[in-house]
């Protein structure tokens, strides 16, 4: 884990004294960001490690925690899903940047895509993490984090050190993600309530992308750029029917 405790400097300057807060009562309040309930639900678990004096709001979407940011002008912390009905994560971080520049963000995403990891870390980002990730390790980022720390990710040893990945959207990301995990097109539709046709399409895209013809390329060649496979049990295809 390449993390180091080198203060940002938005968080010297501390213009709403969320640092002076937080050190003076130790209480923490922490703005979790992501467009499925049970995501959020799940991250207010496990952020409940980091101690009794913690709040945590919810918003399922960017607009609303533009909103909510405005609001809780005391924020110590927000956690931001990269991939979002409104907005991207990197767009997301320009807005909250020129608003709130002293407020650190760490973000997550469903899958690893190395350039947009490194855009992510290059628009001011204090972490990326994936949600395949521990728990552990998101407290001991978030501790880090909110220490005035960053957490720079690695790229991942796999990369091709001769080729940069391709840029994908958001949706053909999901795709991709599935097709490591091994589904076939039509439980790719079941699960991101796509045509069948659809999915095709996507795939065609990364492919393309890939500069390959077949699915089985597409795997090998994902993994030389970094992608994996999640950690997520793979579900029955019962469960998908």
């Amino acid at each position: 884990m390449a993390s180091h405790a080198t203060p940002r400097p938005s968080h010297a300057s501390d213009p709403s004294g969320r640092l002076k807060r937080q050190a003076r009562d130790g209480s923490l309040k922490i703005l979790v960001v992501d467009d499925h309930a049970l995501i959020r639900e799940g991250l207010r678990q496990v952020l409940r490690g980091l101690g009794d004096e913690i709040e945590v709001l919810e918003a399922g979407s960017c607009e609303r925690a533009f909103e909510i940011a405005e609001e809780e002008l005391d924020l110590d912390l927000i956690l931001l899903d990269y991939h979002l009905p409104d907005m991207n994560g990197l767009e997301a971080l320009d807005v909250f940047a020129r608003a709130h520049p002293e407020l650190p963000i760490i973000v997550l995403s469903g899958s690893v895509n190395p350039r947009v990891m490194q855009q992510i870390m290059g628009k001011g980002a204090a972490a990326f993490l994936t949600k395949t990730g521990m728990s552990e390790e998101l407290l001991s980022v978030t501790r880090l984090v909110l220490a005035g720390g960053v957490h720079t990710p690695p790229l991942p040893a796999t990369m091709a050190s001769d080729g940069t990945p391709p840029l994908f959207t958001p949706r053909q990301e999901e795709v991709l993600q599935f097709l490591l995990d091994g589904y076939t097109n039509k439980e790719i539709g079941r699960l991101l309530y796509l045509s069948e046709e659809t999915v095709k399409n996507h795939v065609s895209c990364i492919l393309r992308g890939f500069g390959v013809t077949t699915r089985t390329q597409a795997v090998l060649a994902a993994n030389r750029h970094g992608y994996a496979r999640s950690n997520r049990p793979r579900l029955r295809s019962d469960d998908l029917a």
